[in-house]
């Protein structure tokens, strides 16, 4: 991304185009007046953001300072940057993104185009996921796959809770025992940050109680990230059928992750369609 110094510059340029432009009014300040360009003052953002307005000063100056994290916390909190804005603050300053915000109540429903995307995808199974991983969108294709993904409650159609408790999975999967225990791998490594003290996640918790193999599992304390796979299904109609796992995140909704089955490398795995009634 450029030198230290083309780096410190374009940090101070972004930082003065954003304090001109933000109203004054959006911080609790009064409205500009007749004397007054728009946008805030260096002082004001330096005291809303706690620091001198000296060394906020060197800061938009492009000096070669070095701020913490925090203060570039605070300094986006002020400035009302967006979660892209402030990623790209943190990034010209060298520090990673910032962590993800604890998930909330999982939607019931994927956004509108996620769910157009889905259904795009004819003929390949494909759903999309939560971060609690609550599926929240399928199209007809995995609909054939699994045709109890449109009959569960919306309280019911969690990924890990259906691979746990539901027998239609269980039969689908002919290496069920392998495959649960890496789905919980997986769901630990990613749901964890996310969902703050994953062992009060409400999945987990009923799942504890309900589910042997899943208690068994837990104990073990597997972590696995997600790698791209082929995986077997066995099809009461289709028979034995194999496809390809991947995994993708939309730019906009990065918390939400879709799950597309391609046919195998070599393999006769058909079409998936939903039956005719």
């Amino acid at each position: 991304m450029g030198t230290a110094s083309q780096r410190q510059a374009e940090l101070g340029g972004f930082l003065r185009a954003k304090r001109t432009r933000l109203d004054p009014t959006a911080v609790g300040l009064p409205p500009a007046g007749p004397r007054r360009r728009g946008g805030l003052r260096r002082e004001e953002v330096a005291t809303l953001s706690g620091v001198s307005a000296t060394w906020y000063t060197w800061l938009e100056q492009g000096r070669d300072i070095q701020p913490s994290r925090q203060v570039l916390d605070a300094l986006a909190r002020t400035l009302r940057l967006t979660a892209a804005e402030h990623t790209y603050v943190l990034s010209l300053a060298g520090y990673a993104p910032q962590p993800s915000r604890p998930a909330g109540p999982s939607a019931h429903a994927a956004p509108a185009h996620v769910q157009r995307l889905l259904d795009a995808l004819v003929g390949f199974p494909a759903y999309a996921i939560a971060p609690d991983w609550t599926i929240c969108g399928w199209n007809a294709a995995y609909t054939a796959l699994y045709p109890n993904v449109a009959a569960a409650g919306p309280d019911e159609r969690n990924l890990l809770w259906l691979v746990f408790t539901d027998p239609y999975v269980r039969d689908l999967l002919p290496d069920w025992e392998t495959t649960s225990r890496r789905f919980l791998a997986e769901f630990r490594a990613e749901a964890g940050p996310r969902l703050g003290d994953l062992a009060r996640s409400p999945v987990v918790q009923r799942l504890l109680r309900v589910s042997e193999p899943f208690r068994d599992a837990w104990q073990s304390h597997h972590i696995e990230g997600f790698t791209s796979r082929e995986r077997v299904f066995r099809h009461p109609v289709a028979g034995m059928v194999r496809f390809e796992h991947h995994r993708l995140a939309p730019a906009d909704h990065p918390d939400l992750h879709l799950v597309v089955y391609t046919p195998a490398p070599g393999s006769d795995a058909p079409v998936m369609e939903p039956r005719r009634r």
